[in-house]
C-alpha cells in the first residue's frame, strides 16, 4: 500500500528534526536540568577553567633553569697580518673559544618560585568554584522566581475563572431581582483587574525566561518548559549554624582563594628576601686552533648584591602585602558569617511563614469564602464582604508561594557561601 504524500513530507520533516530538538522543551522544567546545561555551557565558567589551566602549566616552568647560552669567538681574524690573509673559518683563525655559559639561582629561590606558583594555582582553582557558586546560585534564584511567577499566573487564572462564576451568580440574583446590578459591575470590574495582573505576570515571566536563557548561554528567546517543581528543603540539622559555619570557614570559595593570597603572599616575601644573596654563572670555554681543541676554560659569574636600599624596600613591599591579605581575610570571614547568619533567619522564618500560611491562614481564609459564598445565596450577605473574602483566599495563596521564593532564594545563598549543595 501506498503511502499518501502528506505522510511522507511528515516523515522528511521529522528526519530533518535533531536529535535534541525533541529533549529541547523539558529544558527548564527542574533545576537541576538547568544546573547540567550551564555547567557545559556558560562561557563565564569555561573561561575561569581554561584560566586555571594556564596557571597550572606555568608551574613547571617557574621552577625551571634559565636557558644555557653559547657564544662562539673567532680569535685573530687577521692571522697576525700573515699571508694566510682575513678569515671567518674556525680552523683558518688564530684561535676559536666556544663558551658554555649557565645562569644558577641562589639555593631555594627556584623552589620558592615554584610554590609561588603553586599557590597562584589554589587561587585559580578557588576562582573556578567561586565562578561556578555565584553561577549556580543566580540560576536557583532566577528558577525559583520563574516558579513564583509560574505559580501566580496559574493562581491569578483559577481567581479568575472564580470570579466569572461569581459574576454568573450575580446575574442570576439581578435578573431574579434579588440582587442589583452594581453586583454584576463589581465582578466584572474585578476580573478587568485580574486580567491586568496576568499581563504583568506573563512580562515578568518573559523577563525571567530571558535572564535564565543568558546564564545558560542561550538565545533570549529561546524556549523553555515551564517549572515543574521546587527543591526539597534541608532539614534543621542540616541547617545548624554551628555545622554550616565549620562547612563555610572550610570551603568557602572566597576563604580558599584569600588563604591562597596569603600564601603566596609568604613565600613572595621569603623570595624577596633571597635577593639578598647573588646568582651565579657557570661556564666552561674550549678554544679551537686549527683543528684541534688545545685548551679548556672554566668561568664563574656573579651578580654583587649592592643595592640594598632596592632590595629593603622591596622586602617592605612583600610584608605589607602579606599583611594586607591577613586583614582582608579577616574581614571577609566577617562579612560571610554575617551573610550566613542573616540567611539562616530568612530561610526559618520563610518555612514558618509557609507552615502558618498553609495550614492555618488558608483554611481560615476559604471556610470564609464558603460561608460567605452560602449566606450571599441566600441573600444574607453583602457581595463586597463575599469579593473580600475571595481576596483573602487569593492573598493567602499568594503568601504562600512569596513564602517557598523567600525559601528558595536564601537556600541559594546559603549554598553559594558554602560553595556545595545542601
Amino acid at each position: 500500500m501506498k503511502l499518501s504524500l502528506s505522510i511522507y513530507l511528515m516523515m522528511y520533516s521529522l528526519w530533518l528534526i535533531p536529535a535534541g530538538a525533541a529533549d529541547e522543551p523539558s529544558l527548564g522544567n527542574n533545576l537541576a536540568g538547568l544546573l547540567d546545561y550551564a555547567h557545559e555551557h556558560n562561557p563565564e565558567f569555561a573561561a575561569s577553567r581554561y584560566e586555571a589551566d594556564a596557571a597550572q602549566q606555568r608551574v613547571q616552568s617557574a621552577s625551571a633553569l634559565p636557558d644555557p647560552v653559547l657564544r662562539t669567538e673567532l680569535l685573530d681574524i687577521t692571522n697576525q697580518g700573515t699571508n694566510k690573509g682575513t678569515s671567518l673559518l674556525p680552523s683558518q683563525v688564530g684561535g676559536t673559544r666556544y663558551t658554555l655559559m649557565q645562569t644558577i639561582p641562589w639555593y631555594g629561590k627556584r623552589d620558592l618560585q615554584r610554590e609561588v606558583a603553586e599557590a597562584q594555582v589554589a587561587q585559580t582553582d578557588g576562582q573556578v568554584t567561586a565562578t561556578w557558586a555565584d553561577l549556580s546560585s543566580k540560576i536557583k534564584s532566577v528558577y525559583a522566581q520563574y516558579y513564583y511567577l509560574s505559580g501566580s499566573e496559574r493562581l491569578t487564572r483559577e481567581t479568575l475563572d472564580l470570579m466569572t462564576s461569581l459574576e454568573q451568580i450575580a446575574q442570576t440574583r439581578y435578573a431574579n431581582g434579588l440582587g442589583t446590578q452594581q453586583e454584576v459591575i463589581r465582578a466584572q470590574v474585578e476580573q478587568t483587574g485580574l486580567r491586568s495582573e496576568l499581563l504583568d505576570l506573563e512580562n515578568e515571566q518573559h523577563h525571567s525566561q530571558a535572564r535564565l536563557n543568558s546564564l545558560l548561554s542561550r538565545p533570549a528567546m529561546a524556549a523553555l518548559a515551564q517549572p515543574a517543581s521546587l527543591r526539597r528543603l534541608p532539614s534543621a540539622a542540616q541547617l545548624d549554624y554551628d555545622v554550616l559555619e565549620q562547612k563555610l570557614r572550610a570551603r568557602n570559595p572566597q576563604l580558599l582563594i584569600a588563604d591562597a593570597r596569603i600564601v603566596s603572599a609568604e613565600k613572595s616575601r621569603e623570595l624577596a628576601y633571597t635577593n639578598r644573596y647573588p646568582g651565579f654563572t657557570l661556564g666552561v670555554a674550549p678554544t679551537q686552533s686549527g683543528n684541534a681543541i688545545k685548551t679548556w676554560d672554566l668561568m664563574v659569574e656573579f651578580n654583587i648584591p649592592l643595592q640594598q636600599g632596592s632590595r629593603r624596600s622591596q622586602e617592605r613591599e612583600a610584608e605589607s602585602v602579606l599583611a594586607a591579605s591577613g586583614a582582608r581575610k579577616e574581614a571577609l570571614i566577617n562579612q560571610i558569617l554575617s551573610d550566613l547568619s542573616e540567611s539562616i533567619s530568612g530561610l526559618e522564618t520563610a518555612r514558618r511563614t509557609e507552615s502558618l500560611t498553609v495550614t492555618q491562614l488558608l483554611p481560615q481564609a476559604e471556610l470564609t469564602y464558603q460561608s460567605a459564598l452560602a449566606g450571599y445565596e441566600t441573600g444574607k450577605v453583602d457581595f463586597a464582604i463575599l469579593l473580600d473574602a475571595q481576596r483573602q483566599i487569593l492573598k493567602a495563596r499568594q503568601q504562600q508561594l512569596k513564602a517557598q521564593l523567600e525559601t528558595q532564594l536564601r537556600l541559594a545563598e546559603i549554598e553559594r557561601l558554602l560553595g556545595e549543595e545542601l
